[in-house]
């Protein structure tokens, strides 16, 4: 897959990744689309290690996008729990 299937596929899954757990989030469009692309890789390369399977076949595959929203969840969760309490403090 190319550089824009993995930018499509990054934003989508950021997307859904962030309608999945909801909450405030610090960040837009590009910290979506970054969260969704690491977790498309984070998801291929567990699917790989658990599995034993070619997780990322192509851009219409189901496995791809279930790979990278699950992977999104799990960095959305790591990056809320990194710099969630930064936000809050601020109106003391």
């Amino acid at each position: 897959m190319g550089l824009i299937a993995w930018i499509i596929i990054g934003l989508i899954a950021g997307a859904v990744a962030k309608s999945l757990m909801p909450g405030k989030d610090p960040g837009g469009l590009v910290i979506t689309m970054l969260i969704g692309i690491a977790g498309g890789l984070l998801g291929g390369w567990l699917g790989k290690v658990i599995f034993g399977v070619e997780s990322v076949d192509g851009f219409f595959e189901l496995s791809t996008w279930i790979t990278a929203i699950i992977g999104s969840v799990i960095v959305l969760a790591l990056h809320r729990a990194v710099t969630g309490n930064r936000h809050s403090h601020r109106h003391v």
